[in-house]
C-alpha cells in the first residue's frame, strides 16, 4: 500500500510539471508582450518538492529537466541538473513549511527563482562558452522575478485543490 501510493503521487507529480512545461513552451514562450517567461514548471516542481520530500522532489526535478531539456535550445543536461537540485533542496524543507497562505508562498517563489538564478550562475562559471547566466540587472530577470513571485501562491492554491492526489500521506514520506 505504501508503495503504490508514492508511485501514485510521483506519477500525477510528473503529468503536472509536465502539463505545466508544455504550457510554459508552447503558450508563454509564444506571448510577444511578455519580455521574459515565467517558470511555472519551476514552481509546480517546489510545491511537489516541498510537500513530498526529497526523493520524489529530485526524480521530479529531473524528468522534468529532462523534458524540458528535449524543448529548448540550452545544453542537453543544464536543467536535469539544476532542476534535480532544487527537487533536492525543497524537498529538505518537506511539510515545515505552511504553504497555505499567501505571503509565504510569495517568498518561496522569490527565492526558488534567486536560487535558480544562483544555480545557473554558477554553472556557467564553470562552462562560460555553453550556459548563458542571467544578468540580476536586467528587465527580463526582474519581470520573471515579479511574475514567479506572483504566480507562486495562485500555481500553489490550484495544485492544493488535487491535494489527495498529489500529496504524500505524512507517514508515507520517504
Amino acid at each position: 500500500m505504501k508503495t503504490s501510493g508514492i508511485i501514485t503521487s510521483f506519477c500525477i507529480g510528473v503529468v503536472v510539471v509536465l502539463f505545466a512545461a508544455l504550457i510554459e513552451v508552447s503558450i508563454f514562450s509564444n506571448m510577444h508582450v511578455l519580455p521574459t517567461v515565467p517558470d511555472i514548471c519551476l514552481i509546480c516542481l517546489l510545491y511537489i518538492s516541498l510537500q513530498n520530500g526529497k526523493f520524489v522532489g529530485e526524480t521530479t526535478g529531473f524528468l522534468s529537466g529532462l523534458f524540458l531539456d528535449f524543448l529548448s535550445a540550452g545544453p542537453f543536461g543544464l536543467n536535469c541538473l539544476y532542476r534535480t537540485l532544487f527537487g533536492y533542496l525543497g524537498g529538505l524543507f518537506c511539510k515545515s513549511l505552511n504553504t497555505d497562505g499567501i505571503l509565504i508562498s510569495a517568498l518561496l517563489g522569490f527565492c526558488a527563482t534567486l536560487v535558480k538564478v544562483l544555480s545557473l550562475w554558477l554553472i556557467s562559471f564553470f562552462f562560460p562558452t555553453s550556459v548563458t547566466a542571467y544578468n540580476p540587472f536586467s528587465w527580463e530577470f526582474l519581470f520573471e522575478l515579479g511574475m514567479n513571485t506572483v504566480l507562486t501562491p495562485i500555481i500553489f492554491r490550484i495544485l492544493g485543490l488535487f491535494r489527495n492526489h498529489l500529496v504524500l500521506k505524512p507517514e508515507m514520506v520517504p
